[in-house]
């Protein structure tokens, strides 16, 4: 999603609401669990409730990468029904990937490329090549995890 285009959905809705998608399928309420994808059942409802009052979607990956394969399907399944229902909407993967050259570009190209999202959340620690290959791609945002407000963030960023 180009800059104008954000900025045209937040005044238009006069909004600069960005929801989690943060699926905990431990705390899934009980008549999901018995849908083919409790995930995608869930964030489905959170979408569909929350559409015309937010401008964005933030899934944070961690809650799909630990169930796996299905995980990742419901991620998918996600984008694709955002992309396909409210194609107004920012997507963000909560993703905070950083690593050296290769690796971050096989990140870029799963993120930009196979999901499509509109922006990735990097954690640049391992220096500029660890961010580089994200920030090729036009039309995509890169989001830079510098300061974060957690209680052991003092450890190591300042």
């Amino acid at each position: 999603m180009k800059r104008i285009e954000l900025v045209e959905n937040i005044k238009r809705k006069e909004s600069f609401l960005c929801v989690g998608l943060d699926p905990d399928i431990k705390k899934i309420p009980q008549h999901l669990l018995r849908e083919e994808n409790p995930l995608f059942a869930f964030n489905k409802a959170i979408i569909d409730a929350t559409a015309p009052y937010c401008v964005a979607y933030k899934p944070n990956l961690a809650f799909y990468e630990s169930l796996g394969v299905e995980g990742w399907i419901a991620l998918e399944r996600t984008v694709k029904y955002l992309k396909e229902n409210h194609p107004d909407q920012f997507i963000i993967a909560d993703a905070k990937r950083g690593d050296i050259g290769n690796t971050s570009m096989l990140y870029a190209r799963s993120f930009f490329e196979h999901l499509d999202v509109d922006a990735i959340t990097v954690a640049p620690y391992m220096g500029e090549d660890s961010v580089t290959p994200f920030l090729g791609y036009e039309g995509k945002w890169v989001i830079l995890l510098a300061l974060t407000s957690n209680k052991g963030s003092h450890d190591f960023q300042l």
